[in-house]
């Protein structure tokens, strides 16, 4: 096998450009083998999986010498390609006969032709589950939909246990409204909050409503589409704006759409051939046998081939425009996997003719790049299609490494997401260390494992002990240092920063707690906020790793001639980071500014901490 002094796919010595290139782009490569070795020339092939894998073979020429390594350089032009390309190497002698030989690289060929907005991954974004952020008062469920319920007590526990039939319905409400979170933007605006990302806002029968009843309108105990748009009036003036989570896959079963229960006065699809949504389902036998999401017959899935429903979603009065008409300013797609490439184009051509600054951003919990789902090589990246996608390849590094991975395997899975991503997408990345979807980051990084094992009963009431909790916060402070030092969007779950604490849903959705918020995170999620605002080189920078080994990962972000440091050791021995630097470091985090010495920055590093600083503003 050809090993990495002789080709490194990110080194810029090996190939370039570096990583993935608009198509029409000509990627030039070269290959240096030990001249002792005795090659005289070197073949690239390329597989391009668009073009139903045809194989092109490139001859790589002797180009030089470098030291004691022979040169061999090709070039391939990917003039009118858009997709993978997968290429791999072969090294020959004089007499012809193979020598080396490599696996298969990924090269990815985007569209450069769609514009993406800039704004999505340069400031800081707040993930909020409307129902249980903010409420001003108790809500009557009354006449609404799903035969709910409210809690009456802000502070108390959400409903786990299954019903009489059986079933976990999330019928449990506490009642947080559009009013709520309006009540709350001066505190989003202080945190550092650029991007309120909000779960559905639209009428559902159950509390996460994540089966949509209505799209066309706001769920009645959040309020209404007017209070939405002053929602969203509000946020602009403060510097904020407003992402929708669309749920396009399957809608409810009690929605006007299927209308399995009979609920909504008018013909659902349930009710037969004469309702105008029949053709939005797929029936094996109508009623009772649908397709539904992962065969959850309370979400029954959209037939995405009605040329109806598509217009529907996407249409000039479709869903997707008209919520932008009334102040959204982008979209995050719910299961972006399970929609056709063509529907989620049509989604994107939809949002970008309605307004050219809105922006698409796809749930993928893999690299997007390759993403193969039902058989299909997605394009979510590849242009025209998604933004940006939820980085969960992120968390699942972050994570690694907090709880004891070494800081080199969050360089180099990360590194290997630079390389596929087209920058766009490398630099639109929802990155979180904690979703709706996930146990709370406080608790994942603050429990014991072996109590994952205890039964519902016991999660739900469970809280960390004093030690637990404070390893937790540890760790979760080195851990949002990286967060927001990151290329992409910093995106924090609401009450994170408060010092929520759970295990899966719904006990990762529990009440925001008001007047009861840890302090001492508030504060350093504010200060980081405060950063990512300020410091362009957190806004756009590149990245370079400093140190990344065992326990101390550090890396910088430069922009023109301003550089910000993060520096965190998740060991429990104390660590030193040398960086060349010039002159004064000033700490972001409010602790005293440094001096480098003879051209050194020198950081000591005690367990289970971190520094952030920065070259001094420019004048």
């Amino acid at each position: 096998m050809i090993d990495p002094q002789t080709y490194d796919a990110r080194d810029l010595r090996f190939k370039t450009p570096y990583g993935a290139v608009p198509g029409g782009t000509e990627v030039t490569f070269t290959l240096r083998p030990l001249r002792a070795e005795g090659y005289s020339r070197g073949v690239l092939t390329a597989r391009l999986e668009s073009w139903d894998n045809r194989r092109i073979e490139v001859p790589m020429v002797w180009s030089g010498l470098d030291g004691a390594r022979d040169m061999f350089t090709g070039s391939l032009n990917t003039d009118g390609y858009m997709g993978l390309i997968w290429y791999s190497f072969r090294l020959e002698r004089l007499d012809g006969k193979s020598g080396k030989e490599s696996g298969e690289y990924q090269l990815t060929v985007y569209d450069e032709n769609d514009k993406v907005p800039r704004w999505f991954g340069e400031g800081m974004a707040y993930q909020i589950f409307p129902d249980r952020f903010c409420r001003l008062s108790v809500p009557n469920p009354a006449g609404m939909v799903g035969g709910r319920w409210v809690h009456q007590g802000w502070d108390e526990e959400p409903e786990y246990r299954p019903d009489q039939n059986g079933e976990i319905r999330n019928r449990d409400f506490f009642g947080g409204s559009l009013a709520g979170i309006r009540s709350k933007l001066s505190y989003l605006r202080d945190l550092g909050v650029e991007t309120i990302y909000l779960c559905p806002i639209f009428e559902g029968p159950e509390n996460h409503r994540y089966g949509v009843g209505d799209y066309e309108k706001v769920d009645p105990m959040l309020g209404t589409k007017e209070e939405f748009s002053d929602l969203c009036a509000q946020a602009h003036a403060m510097g904020m704006r407003i992402m929708l989570d669309g749920v396009f896959n399957h809608t409810a079963f009690v929605s006007k759409y299927f209308n399995g229960d009979g609920s909504y006065p008018n013909p659902g699809a349930c009710q037969g051939p004469q309702s105008p949504y029949y053709d939005w389902f797929c029936f094996q036998h109508w009623p009772n046998q649908y397709t539904s999401w992962w065969g959850i017959y309370s979400l029954p899935t959209t037939n995405k081939n009605s040329p109806t429903w598509l217009e529907y979603i996407t249409g000039k009065d479709g869903i997707i425009r008209s919520w932008l008409r009334a102040g959204a300013d982008g979209w995050r797609l719910d299961v972006a996997d399970e929609l056709p490439d063509r529907v989620v184009a049509a989604i994107h051509d939809a949002a970008r003719a309605e307004n050219p600054d809105a922006v698409i951003i796809g749930e993928v919990w893999e690299d997007g790049s390759n993403k193969i789902a039902y058989g299909v090589r997605r394009k979510h990246i590849l242009g025209g299609h998604c933004d940006g996608l939820m980085n969960y390849p992120f968390r699942t590094a972050v994570v690694d490494y907090l709880l004891g991975g070494g800081a080199e395997r969050f360089r180099d899975s990360m590194e290997t997401l630079r390389e596929n991503y087209p920058e766009f997408a490398w630099y639109s990345a929802m990155n979180t260390l904690g979703t709706h979807d996930t146990m709370r980051i406080l608790t994942l990084l603050g429990e014991k494992s072996e109590q994952r094992g205890q039964s519902r009963d016991w999660r739900a009431h469970a809280r960390l002990n004093d030690h637990d909790r404070s390893r937790g916060k540890e760790r979760l402070a080195l851990g949002a240092m990286i967060l927001f030092a990151f290329p992409g969007a910093p995106t924090v779950y609401y009450g994170d920063e408060a010092g929520m604490e759970g295990f899966e849903d719904p006990f990762n959705r529990r009440t925001f707690p008001w007047g009861h918020e840890d302090k001492e995170l508030v504060e350093l999620f504010t200060a980081l906020g405060a950063a990512r605002k300020s410091r362009k080189a957190l806004r756009r920078g590149d990245i370079r790793y400093v140190q990344a080994a065992g326990r101390v990962l550090a890396f910088t972000r430069t922009l023109e001639e301003e550089t910000v440091l993060c520096a965190v050791n998740a060991g429990q021995e104390s660590e030193t980071v040398a960086i060349p630097w010039e002159g004064e470091a000033v700490d972001l985090l409010g602790g005293q500014a440094m001096e480098a010495e003879d051209g050194v920055l020198t950081l000591e590093l005690p367990p289970f901490t971190g520094r952030f600083m920065a070259t001094p503003e420019q004048k």
